[in-house]
């Protein structure tokens, strides 16, 4: 349904007949974190994060997974250490 709290004219899954079916009944503003992110936008006068309701959340146990603004980068891999033996013996196969 279409939202009527605090992101008006848009889409909202938690909006229903009754009003917003979000804990506390209207979604929470971006957190310092979300700052940069492609996925904010300004609704009366404040910044929302359009994919999650609570920001706040998604940055609990570390970066938010729909952050647009954190590129996240692979670990070197660690460089085994090689037995000789079984080096040699993987040689003759």
């Amino acid at each position: 349904m279409v939202c009527t709290t605090v992101k008006q004219g848009k889409e909202c899954p938690f909006m229903t007949a009754k009003g917003c079916s979000f804990n506390g009944g209207i979604c929470h503003e971006v957190v310092e974190q979300c700052k940069g992110c492609n996925r904010g936008a300004q609704y009366a006068s404040s910044w929302y994060c359009t994919a999650c309701p609570d920001p706040s959340v998604k940055w609990k146990n570390g970066n938010c997974n729909l952050a647009s603004h954190i590129v996240n980068t692979a670990a070197p891999a660690k460089k085994e250490k090689l037995n000789p033996l079984k080096a040699s013996k993987r040689g003759i196969r």
